[in-house]
């Protein structure tokens, strides 16, 4: 289908979405509403490797400021029925068994930093923005900004980032534990990276990715059930059986996703 906020293109696997929403890349109501129907065409089992990816001055700024002009009409009801929508996208990117990896260039601050954590890896230019402005309006993240930030930072250094809205950039993401790599161009390192990916087992990396979600909040005995029972489920696989042939056979693995 066609977008307006956003552009989808898919290359042997690799779902690219650019994010453009002139000139910030809002995320309005609009963005949001596309971005959820997004959603259920990357759980296409076509797609295998997921890259998002602004424009080059700025990611996402997030909420448009009118988007919380036009809240004040709502009961916290619908406040929190609208909110649900993006906070189903940004879940879903989590839940998805395939890897998703943000490009960050320019601004990503607000709305559009929540949904560089909701990506599995974050790629970012060494001078880029980050950080959330959302007290300037009386207002905190509020999907995924204090939970998945403190999972990264700690409790600490989320409640400082979180209290003063200070800008950091990228280089001091890296430093923090934000941002996973630096590249002085991410968008094309994070397509090298996705093309790597694609030379994995589907299957592998998508429990791997649950595996390591889930035992956040679990106890080490508990996540190490997961992991056992992850691999028990990836030992009957097709992709299994031919990393080892390959490995016998000193060739490179065909994996299938089977």
């Amino acid at each position: 289908m066609a977008y307006e906020t956003l552009d989808l293109s898919l290359d042997e696997g690799i779902a690219t979405v650019h994010l453009r929403n002139p000139p910030v890349n809002a995320i309005d109501q609009s963005a949001r509403g596309e971005l959820a129907e997004l959603l259920d065409r990357l759980r296409e089992p076509d797609v295998r490797v997921v890259v998002f990816e602004g424009e080059p001055d700025v990611f996402s700024v997030g909420a448009d400021i009118s988007l919380f002009e036009t809240a004040l009409e709502w009961t916290t009801q619908e406040f929190r029925r609208n909110s649900r929508v993006l906070g189903r996208v940004f879940d879903g990117l989590e839940e998805l068994e395939k890897p998703v990896v943000a490009a960050v260039e320019g601004t990503c601050v607000g709305g559009g930093l929540e949904l560089a954590l909701a990506c599995d890896v974050r790629i970012a230019s060494p001078d880029a923005t980050f950080g959330f402005p959302e007290h300037n309006i009386g207002l905190i993240p509020g999907l995924g900004g204090c939970s998945r930030f403190v999972d990264l930072v700690g409790p600490g250094k989320a409640k400082d980032l979180v209290f003063t809205g200070e800008l950091f950039d990228g280089a001091t993401a890296h430093d923090l534990g934000v941002v996973e790599r630096l590249a002085d161009d991410p968008n094309a390192a994070a397509a090298d990276y996705a093309r790597d990916l694609l030379d994995q087992p589907p299957q592998a990396l998508g429990l791997a990715k649950r595996v390591v979600n889930a035992s956040r909040d679990a106890d080490r005995a508990t996540a190490g059930l997961l992991e056992s029972l992850a691999q028990s489920t990836l030992l009957e696989t097709a992709d299994h059986r031919e990393g080892l042939a390959a490995f016998r056979e000193k060739r490179d693995p065909d994996f299938s996703g089977e």
